[in-house]
């Protein structure tokens, strides 16, 4: 019998999970959600611009300012940090995608193996390698998707709600930078997702919490990692750490997959 390469094997792997993905209501539900988020939280924290809200026990008033800048929804902007909005921004921003995609890398190996794909995979044709590199490369493009998708929604919101497109100082090639940042930074999260996935097997609620728990070891460095005002430095250092957590993390899931019963 005819032995395939690496690149076949995986070549093979990936066109299954991109056509499993594709045919996935899960997906698309999770990139509309990753479009219509950042419009919706613009426009209504908009409309509530200049809204007061009183404390019944103190009397204190409290104004409500909406975001000023389009680019909130992105990161902080240099001297932006008393701008309107920016208690909700520095949380509910595009940084939210990366504990997002955790959903989908999760349910999505978790049904390989309460339906005994994984299983039957393993013992006609794919090794464990394989499919951990098909599993994170598959939950890095959705990654991706679901951060332009946001990009998106959040222009489209800031066009909407009339803000301000003004970097204050930065220029595009900052903004192309910070993006490239956060893609190759989303290799990181998948990696460790993945990883808590082929751990948990079949139990979609333990690896749907582990992932969230360990991702938040990590979210709070998201924005120090990949500002508004990223340069090639950020981009090179989050390629190399997702190159790293990818081999490493990887390494470790092909273990536990050969170490441990597949049901």
């Amino acid at each position: 019998m005819e032995n395939n390469t690496l690149s076949q094997r995986v070549k093979s792997m990936l066109k299954v999970d991109f056509r499993r993905m594709c045919k996935s209501k899960l997906f698309y539900i999770l990139l509309a959600c990753s479009l219509i988020m950042p419009i919706l939280m613009t426009v209504m924290m908009n409309l509530m611009d200049g809204s007061v809200s009183v404390n019944a026990q103190t009397g204190l008033e409290t104004v409500m300012r909406g975001p000023e800048n389009a680019w909130q929804n992105i990161g902080t902007l240099p001297g932006g940090e008393n701008m309107g909005g920016n208690e909700v921004f520095m949380m509910c921003n595009i940084n939210m995608m990366f504990m997002a995609v955790a959903i989908f890398v999760c349910l999505f190996i978790s049904n390989d193996f309460r339906s005994g794909y994984a299983k039957n995979l393993f013992t006609v044709r794919a090794n464990r390698g394989d499919y951990v590199v098909s599993k994170t490369i598959t939950g890095f493009v959705c990654g991706t998707l679901m951060l332009m998708a946001y990009f998106v929604g959040s222009v489209l919101g800031g066009a909407i709600a009339s803000l301000s497109f003004d970097l204050h100082g930065l220029h595009a090639g900052n903004l192309v930078m910070c993006m490239l940042a956060k893609i190759f930074l989303m290799l990181v999260f998948v990696s460790i997702f993945v990883l808590i996935s082929v751990a948990a097997k079949q139990k979609a609620w333990l690896s749907v919490c582990g992932s969230l728990g360990g991702g938040m070891l990590l979210f709070m460095m998201v924005s120090m990692i990949t500002p508004l005002n990223s340069t090639f430095i950020h981009v090179l250092l989050c390629v190399a750490g997702g190159t790293m957590f990818a081999f490493g993390l990887g390494a470790i899931s092909k273990v536990i997959l050969k170490k441990t019963s597949l049901v």
